[in-house]
């Protein structure tokens, strides 16, 4: 590993999310070095190489973890190689960044936990919205002075019109034919990319300001080409939670959170992370009824959560993101949610196996 003040990381995958996020969030953090990046595509390999000049380039993943200057990789590829990839990585004793969700089935992530456990590694699950200053604020506010939880209601809401809002601040996607892509159109099914996509950030952010979950029960309506998802939830602390998908509404977008408590409650409005600006969170305490929110300057989540996986590489008992733990509950909490809904019943999170 380097000694230096920046570690040098390597990137798999050069599509959207890498191109949209990674790329500029490792050039920007202040203790993380764009070594290397990885694309099976020439084309698109040399693209990106050209616009963010790494060190080196690699068209295979396995030259590239054997490189021994390479410090940590972060895997941004399809959803269904994630767990592959993991293994991969850790087997050649790389720590990991992998996007998020961690895995696409319940067996999977508990192998590769597993495995994680057995080795020491460092894995980190790309949950960047936890690096949301405003977020940290709460969460940190919910451990320190709610006292006992009562309720957690959270939206995620999806707009018809999002595309329109952040084709204006992300970068154009370059896209290449040669590009691996799983077999099949992942996104054929709705109900599974649109929970994958967008449910496991609602469903990460009521584990990390909820707690952990017991059981789901879900309904669903599909009508006018938009899923709406509402999710009864009971946390393990005995406190209610409710929780509205909707991709897409006729509206603006629209992601928060309400949580009651003993001691206080919290209210949160959050921003689409494309616009580096940190969620709208006021904290009331019942101690000196003053309501608090913070400024939260530096809201480049993506760069921050970089930040943070050096920091946990450097030191693991720093780890302030999700970890591997977490994205295993975080998959399962999605396939507790798709159980329920085909059966029309309530279902516990620690019954669940299969996939999403």
């Amino acid at each position: 590993m380097s000694t230096e003040e920046q570690l040098r990381i390597g990137v798999l995958g050069c599509g959207p999310i890498a191109q949209f996020a990674h790329f500029d969030a490792i050039r920007k953090a202040r203790n993380a070095e764009l070594y290397a990046i990885c694309d099976r595509a020439p084309d698109l390999l040399a693209r990106m190489a050209l616009v963010h000049q790494p060190t080196t380039t690699y068209s295979d993943f396995d030259a590239m973890l054997a490189d021994p200057r390479l410090d940590a990789v972060i895997i941004a590829t399809a959803d269904q190689f994630h767990v592959p990839l993991c293994k991969q990585a850790i087997a050649a004793g790389k720590p990991v960044l992998v996007e998020k969700p961690m895995g696409v089935s319940v067996e999977e992530c508990l192998e590769l936990r597993d495995l994680v456990r057995a080795k020491g590694a460092v894995l980190q699950v790309g949950y960047m919205k936890r690096f949301d200053p405003g977020i940290e604020y709460a969460r940190n506010f919910i451990r320190e002075e709610l006292g006992e939880r009562l309720s957690y209601t959270a939206w995620y809401r999806d707009s018809a019109y999002r595309y329109t809002m952040t084709d204006n601040l992300q970068p154009i996607p370059y896209a290449s034919p040669n590009a691996l892509r799983p077999g099949g159109n992942p996104k054929a099914d709705k109900r599974r990319y649109f929970m994958l996509t967008h449910g496991s950030h609602l469903v990460d952010s009521a584990r990390s300001l909820g707690g952990e979950m017991r059981g789901v029960h879900g309904r669903l309506v599909e009508k006018a080409g938009a899923h709406c998802w509402f999710i009864a939830v009971e946390f393990a602390d005995g406190s209610l939670g409710h929780l509205d998908l909707t991709v897409a509404v006729r509206g603006d977008w629209a992601e928060g959170f309400h949580i009651h408590g003993e001691k206080g409650s919290v209210i949160g409005k959050v921003h689409l992370p494309w616009y580096h600006k940190t969620a709208e969170v006021e904290c009331f305490s019942t101690a000196d009824r003053i309501i608090r929110r913070p400024l939260g300057e530096d809201a480049h989540s993506y760069k921050r959560q970089i930040e943070s996986f050096v920091a946990a590489i450097r030191d693991p008992a720093s780890q302030s993101g999700a970890n591997v733990d977490d994205g295993l509950e975080g998959v399962r909490a999605m396939v507790a949610i798709a159980r329920s809904v085909e059966r029309g019943a309530p279902v516990r999170l620690d019954e669940v196996t299969g996939a999403v």
